[in-house]
């Protein structure tokens, strides 16, 4: 299991560094001109020059990048333009938000996946089945920021059971854990599902079963273990979706969170926030992959070993 553990390790350097160069070349690549954005309007060409050499973008490319790699391996992510602080401050709380909202929504998307596609394996070709698939397909295909509207006017106005937007209370966190989870749910819920159905046919099922094991010992213990294996793929790959999610969900509930700070950034180009917000978000969902790597050596010692 440790050289397993080593190796996976490894191969996350060369995606972490492509991701770096990525996001480093983003203020290259942006228009407009970092040095005169962060100069002002009214700022004169000695100004903007003294600026463009602060910022080090008069230097080759190559030293730029090494120059980016080195302050954010010791945690200088640079100078917000907007608010003229450390972009570190600017983020630090906002992505705490988003974890807070990401970790609820996959929970949603678990729990509502979990249940409906285990519940939808056992009794294949059921109504419960058969609806299952159809409010599956119906939350795959509805678009996030219109489920939010959805879920606030009936939940926030009609009911008022929960609040519109914010974040003042744990009441704050269902509405957008809801409308960022379901998608992934229905997802789960399917991939469950068709795991579960194939691993129920297998001969060693129908063995457990003549032994006459109690029907929720043959699924519990013997079907989901082997049946896990897929759904956790997808469910690490979900992640990457609600860190995407997470832009829309988060404007839509003015939820304070790093998603609606990129769109802030992006609308008054602050590149250093926008720079150092894509880099953790993306290292973010390396590490959550390799995370789900290494649960696959849990669950099949076999591939630990390979």
């Amino acid at each position: 299991m440790v050289p397993f553990v080593f190796r996976r390790l490894f191969y996350i350097i060369p995606v972490i560094l492509g991701v770096s160069v990525c996001v480093f070349l983003i203020i290259h690549l942006m228009p407009g001109d970092p040095a005169r954005i962060m100069a002002g309007i009214d700022a004169s060409e000695a100004d903007v020059r003294l600026v463009r050499h602060s910022l080090r973008l008069d230097e080759p490319l190559h030293l730029q990048y090494i120059h980016f790699i080195y302050r954010a391996a010791i945690g200088d992510l640079g100078i917000s333009f907007r608010t003229r602080r450390p972009v570190i401050e600017e983020i630090g709380s906002r992505y705490l938000n988003t974890l807070l909202l990401g970790t609820a929504s996959i929970l949603v998307a678990i729990l509502l996946g979990g249940i409906t596609g285990i519940i939808s394996a056992v009794r294949k070709y059921s109504i419960f089945d058969n609806l299952s698939l159809l409010v599956s397909l119906a939350g795959v295909s509805m678009p996030t920021f219109y489920l939010g509207l959805l879920l606030m006017l009936f939940f926030s106005v009609k009911l008022g059971w929960f609040p519109l937007a914010g974040m003042e209370s744990w009441s704050n966190v269902v509405l957008p854990a809801v409308t960022l989870g379901t998608p992934s749910a229905a997802v789960i819920s399917r991939m469950v599902r068709s795991s579960l159905v194939d691993v129920l046919d297998q001969d060693y099922i129908r063995t457990a079963r003549a032994k006459g094991l109690k029907e929720w010992v043959v699924i519990g213990k013997h079907a989901l273990r082997n049946a896990m294996i897929n759904a956790v793929t997808v469910v690490g790959l979900q992640v990457g979706y609600l860190l995407g999610g997470a832009v829309v969900t988060e404007t839509v509930f003015a939820w304070p969170g790093i998603g609606r700070l990129v769109v802030q950034s992006i609308l008054a180009r602050d590149f250093p926030v926008v720079q150092a917000a894509v880099l953790i978000l993306a290292i973010t969902f390396v590490v959550v992959n390799l995370l789900t790597d290494l649960l696959y050596g849990l669950l099949d010692p076999r591939i630990s070993i390979q």
